[in-house]
């Protein structure tokens, strides 16, 4: 064990901070002492605490109201309680807000030594767990990234497919939803059932529900055959709902019903069907601000929302960034039979001072174009988009209008979406009527 822990002691009683902050500092850990919970939590603001030590009846708020706020602010710090009002009540109340240890007064030091020492072993040993490397993911697609971000992902994939819950993926366009869902499915005992996807903003509202549930042969004109949907398809392994949030609130009510009861009604049809197929959502939209406008229903969000991935944009994931630059030439260097192509280093710059508005579609797009139109080995800063050329000439200097700085960000946008102006008004947060005045303003 570590001799350099950091420990908080708090108690409105100078003596006793005097006397703990003495006998633990010649053990060599690193003390700090407040006389209230304000204090105290102004401390643990400012310094990484391993362990509180606090008393249970203090001026103002208590030691158990410090417990409970280190508990949900603080995850990676150990609570000790002491209190010269020892019952079995407060004992009680204590561990069941959190506190690993409790010490009723007056306790010997080697008592005190003992309880701290448990405490922090059992903070080690957390540590060392939460440090060791996931499960690698055993997964046919492209997930590649190294930044605390995407670690934070693998773990939450690791666990994620070992379950049979719900789950919701949050990212903006372009950072890698389906590929997370696959993973999820590949990693779970439903990796040799199917995958099923369905971009739900793609298939037309009226075509929806038979697309998802099948139909039986004359349920409506053109029907000359029973087929069997989506849901039925993916009976036994996943079905991924891209952009849940463009599903009427119609067709919301009849996915809600598969959710709670795992069966689905063939349109046309009298009887429902048993399915087990696992759900992955995904959205790039915020549903709770959708719920208050009445275009999402709370109720399938609750139903939905049982375990939650927030994907980051690339341009917070740092060096993933250079990661996907390099695999991306990688692999298209070898469809199109070329040598391996590498980047000088102010195209490796400009690569990750961009924006990304596209994210990692954007990227594999620009560094695809690259390879194609590359005449060397080298790709160099000219051989970028102009808009990433442009962006670095201009930089973000104060000199410019806001209509030239919002033209020039719609026109990067589009440029990354290749021109589609739905994807494009999305990312914008626009609708396509206000984005089409927008290009026939500045003439884009």
């Amino acid at each position: 064990m570590s001799c350099k822990d950091s420990i908080l002691i708090v108690d409105d009683a100078l003596a006793t901070l005097e006397v703990l902050q003495r006998n633990l500092s010649t053990h060599n850990y690193k003390v700090f002492t407040a006389t209230s919970v304000d204090e105290a939590i102004r401390v643990l603001n400012e310094a990484p605490i391993d362990l509180i030590i606090t008393d249970l009846k203090m001026p103002g708020a208590s030691g158990l109201d410090l417990i409970k706020h280190a508990r949900q602010n603080f995850k990676d710090t150990e609570v000790m309680m002491i209190t010269g009002y020892a019952s079995v009540d407060g004992a009680v109340q204590a561990v069941k807000s959190g506190a690993e240890e409790y010490l009723s007064k007056p306790f010997t030091d080697e008592e005190l030594f003992t309880a701290v020492r448990r405490a922090l072993e059992k903070l080690h040993r957390r540590r060392k767990k939460s440090s060791q490397s996931p499960k690698a993911l055993k997964t046919p697609t492209d997930l590649i990234g190294e930044s605390d971000a995407m670690k934070k992902i693998y773990k939450t994939i690791s666990k994620a497919a070992a379950t049979k819950a719900t789950i919701l993926i949050y990212g903006e366009s372009g950072t890698g939803k389906e590929l997370v869902a696959r993973a999820i499915h590949y990693n779970s005992p439903r990796a040799s059932a199917p995958f099923v996807p369905v971009n739900c903003g793609g298939i037309p509202e009226g075509l929806l529900e038979s697309e998802l549930f099948g139909y039986i042969k004359g349920a409506f004109t053109g029907a000359t055959e029973s087929r069997a949907g989506f849901f039925q398809t993916a009976d036994g392994g996943t079905i991924f709902l891209d952009e849940i949030s463009e599903t009427s609130l119609a067709m919301q009510v009849k996915l809600l019903r598969v959710l709670q009861d795992k069966e689905v009604c063939m349109v046309g049809a009298n009887r429902t069907r048993k399915v087990d197929v696992r759900i992955v959502a995904a959205t790039n939209k915020n549903l709770a601000q959708l719920i208050e406008k009445n275009k999402f229903r709370e109720d399938l969000f609750f139903r939905l929302n049982v375990i939650t991935i927030d994907i980051p944009p690339l341009r917070d994931r740092g060096d993933d960034i250079l990661l996907l630059a390099h695999h991306f030439a990688a692999k298209y260097a070898e469809e199109m039979g070329r040598s391996r192509l590498s980047f000088s280093d102010e195209a490796l710059r400009l690569l990750q001072e961009y924006h990304w508005p596209g994210n990692v579609r954007e990227l594999e797009n620009v560094i695809q174009r690259l390879v194609v139109m590359a005449e060397g080995n080298v790709m160099d800063a000219p051989d970028l988009p102009s808009l990433m050329r442009f962006k670095a000439l201009r930089g973000s200097g104060l000199n410019r209008t806001l209509a030239e700085v919002e033209a020039e960000y719609i026109h990067n946008v589009l440029e990354s979406v290749d021109g589609n102006k739905t994807r494009a008004a999305e990312i914008l947060g626009i609708d396509r009527k206000t984005l089409r005045g927008k290009l026939k303003r500045y003439s884009l």
